[in-house]
C-alpha cells in the first residue's frame, strides 16, 4: 500500500469527529458561534465560495421507521460555503433563515479541518455541548416528574 492510499476505515474516526463538530455548530446559536470563534482565537475572515442562501428542502418521513418513505413537507434551509486564506474549505447547512449563523458555522468547519486549529474549535464548541446536555437533563427531569408508576395489587381471593 502506498503512502497516498489509506485503508477504508482509516478516515472514519476523523469523519465522525467532523460530523460531531458540525452537529454542535448546527445546534449553536449565533451568539455561541461568535463566542466559539472568539474563544478559539480564530479569525472570521473567509472568502465566500457560496454566499449564504436560503431555500427549501423536502423532508421525508416513515411510519414506524421502517414503512415506505413519504413526503412530509418542506423546510427552510440556509447553506454557506467558505474558504479560509490557508485553503481550508468549510460548509454548513442550517434549518431556518439565519444567514450569518450558516456562514459562521462554515467558517468553524473550515478551521476544524486545520489540525492545528482542531483542538481549539472542539474546545470552543464544548460550551454548546454543555448547554445541550443541560437542556436534555432538564427535559428528563420534567418528564420524570410526570411519571406514573403502575402496580398490581394481588387480592387474596385466588
Amino acid at each position: 500500500m502506498s503512502s497516498s492510499e489509506t485503508p477504508a476505515g482509516a478516515a472514519a474516526p476523523e469523519v465522525a469527529a467532523r460530523q460531531a463538530a458540525m452537529a454542535l455548530a448546527g445546534a449553536a446559536t449565533l451568539a455561541e458561534l461568535r463566542a466559539a470563534l472568539s474563544d478559539a482565537g480564530l479569525p472570521d475572515r473567509a472568502e465566500d465560495l457560496r454566499a449564504p442562501e436560503t431555500g427549501l428542502v423536502m423532508t421525508r418521513g416513515r411510519i414506524g421507521g421502517d414503512g415506505r418513505a413519504f413526503n412530509l413537507g418542506e423546510a427552510t434551509v440556509t447553506r454557506a460555503a467558505v474558504r479560509l486564506p490557508g485553503g481550508e474549505t468549510g460548509f454548513a447547512y442550517h434549518l431556518g433563515r439565519d444567514r450569518p449563523k450558516a456562514r459562521l458555522a462554515a467558517i468553524l468547519d473550515a478551521h476544524w479541518q486545520n489540525p492545528a486549529h482542531r483542538p481549539a474549535v472542539e474546545a470552543a464548541l464544548g460550551a454548546v455541548a454543555d448547554r445541550r446536555a443541560g437542556a436534555a437533563r432538564a427535559r428528563a427531569r420534567r418528564a420524570a416528574a410526570t411519571r406514573v408508576n403502575f402496580f398490581t395489587l394481588v387480592r387474596g381471593e385466588d
